[in-house]
């Protein structure tokens, strides 16, 4: 069986530190501390051979929110393997950095 939300998220939680709050899918009635990371699904790509899908593999997406422009967090994120830097905006005077991971 193949890895799980749940093993996303013990995965972040240890990567990034009992100090950094990780959030999935946060609801708006969730009062967010930063700088954290919130992450959802993006989708599902399947890898086909010979008419049978032989590969599964989610990814989501990644969202570094911090005060800082130049957020250590965001590179820390940035060094996870396979993972890719997306885009970046603000928000409410918040830095959002937007990664693709696949897990």
């Amino acid at each position: 069986m193949g890895k799980t939300q749940s093993d996303l998220q013990t995965f972040l939680q240890e990567y990034v530190g009992p100090d950094i709050k990780v959030y999935f899918q946060a609801p708006p009635s969730v009062k967010m501390k930063y700088p954290c990371v919130k992450y959802s699904y993006n989708r599902k790509d399947n890898i086909n051979a010979d008419n049978i899908k032989y590969l599964k593999q989610n990814s989501y997406t990644l969202t570094v929110i911090d005060y800082d422009p130049d957020s250590e967090l965001s590179e820390k994120i940035g060094q996870l393997p396979m993972c890719s830097w997306d885009r970046f905006y603000t928000a409410d005077n918040l830095n959002h950095f937007v990664y693709t991971l696949y897990f």
